[in-house]
């Protein structure tokens, strides 16, 4: 029996294996007038393939939960009724394949305001159509301006946007939540003292830093059914301390594991490990399984439940992970767009029984 193909359960729902669709920016929403941040017909393409080709779970990309918390203009969003009202159509079709769906749900902080990738990613000036991006501190990433610092009052209100959010996710269908606090955005920006100089509440000591990102998991855990899983997207580390000649301060491993715990407390059910994304030309030591130990580390020192993402494409490299009890799901990002059908070719190459949609189980060989 393949230990990859096992069911997981978290509180009431069981994913049917452990290999997941991670979110993945499309920069394909409408950007404009009262469709602005709509799904469109690529989004119900893109994620419902992956679900036709065996994942366990789909998870739609990184969505503000406000207008100014988009990375470009072109994001998804899940702040109106509109926008809900369209990712339905999303969540059935997941569901139509077998698949969970589950939605990130983010705020790009001073990361917002920029170009979609494929005409270079550089920050909009306002006068082009772009906007003010807000943070903790009023530091810019760098090639960004400057954004505004956030007061007390503008915290809470996002906070309130996540539970806002949330409460659509699930009258959209969604049965997963997770709380994007990864890769440089908000939340992540708040963690890091790199990037959070805040000398109130919310800055300074490692309680303060992570008190907005526990006050998120918490609003969002509040209003999502007990009976379903919240899941926390973190970066484990900056890379700035792994490297001797960078006498920068980051966010590390062991911070990590700290967070963790205290994420557990409020309700987390399960921690989406990831790296990086909060300064511009870290050094990162990529290779196969790269980010994996970290998630192992969060598993070992708290018995919270872990995913594990980066470089991970062979099967027999996936089911390793599982087995070994290294983490608990993988969740795959390029090889899925690569492959949409890995899952289906993992199982077969694992000798697993899988069934394929009837419409291509003959062509493909398979039972139908």
């Amino acid at each position: 029996m393949s230990a990859l193909f096992e069911p997981i359960t978290l509180r009431g729902l069981t994913v049917p294996n452990r290999v997941w669709m991670a979110p993945m920016c499309m920069y394909s929403a409408a950007a404009e007038g009262p469709e602005t941040g709509v799904v469109t017909d690529f989004h119900l393409t893109h994620l419902a393939s992956r679900a036709a080709g065996g994942a366990g779970l789909v998870m739609a990309e990184a969505t503000a939960v406000v207008p100014e918390g988009r990375i470009s203009p072109f994001d998804l969003g899940l702040w109106n009724e509109r926008q809900q009202q369209e990712l339905a159509r999303v969540t059935a079709a997941i569901r139509g394949y077998g698949s969970v769906p589950a939605i990130q749900l983010a705020h790009a902080g001073r990361k917002a305001s920029t170009r979609s990738p494929w005409v270079g990613g550089q920050a909009i000036p306002e006068g082009e159509g772009g906007w003010r991006a807000v943070a903790p501190s009023p530091q810019a990433f760098e090639g960004h301006p400057d954004p505004d610092e956030l007061t007390v009052e503008q915290i809470g209100e996002i906070v309130r946007a996540f539970a806002a959010a949330a409460e659509r996710a699930l009258a959209a269908g969604f049965q997963a939540v997770e709380v994007h606090g990864a890769h440089g955005y908000l939340t992540h920006s708040f963690l890091s003292p790199n990037s959070n100089h805040r000398t109130d509440a919310y800055g300074g000591s490692f309680e303060n830093r992570i008190r907005f990102a526990l006050e998120v998991s918490a609003a969002v855990r509040a209003v999502w059914p007990a009976d379903l899983p919240v899941f926390f997207r973190t970066s484990a580390t900056d890379w700035l301390t792994e490297n001797p000649e960078d006498e920068r301060e980051g966010w590390t491993g062991e911070d990590t594991v700290r967070l963790a715990k205290a994420l557990q407390a409020v309700g987390i059910d399960l921690l989406d490990v990831s790296t990086g994304g909060l300064v511009a030309g870290a050094r990162i030591p990529v290779a196969p399984g790269f980010q994996v130990p970290f998630a192992e580390q969060v598993r070992s020192s708290t018995g919270l439940p872990v995913g594990a993402v980066g470089l991970i494409t062979e099967a027999t490299q996936a089911e390793q992970i599982i087995a070994e009890g290294r983490a608990d799901v993988v969740l795959l990002g390029r090889e899925l767009l690569r492959n949409p059908y890995w899952a289906q070719h993992a199982a077969r190459e694992l000798g697993v029984e899988r069934r394929w949609p009837s419409q291509y189980a003959v062509a493909v060989g398979a039972q139908g």
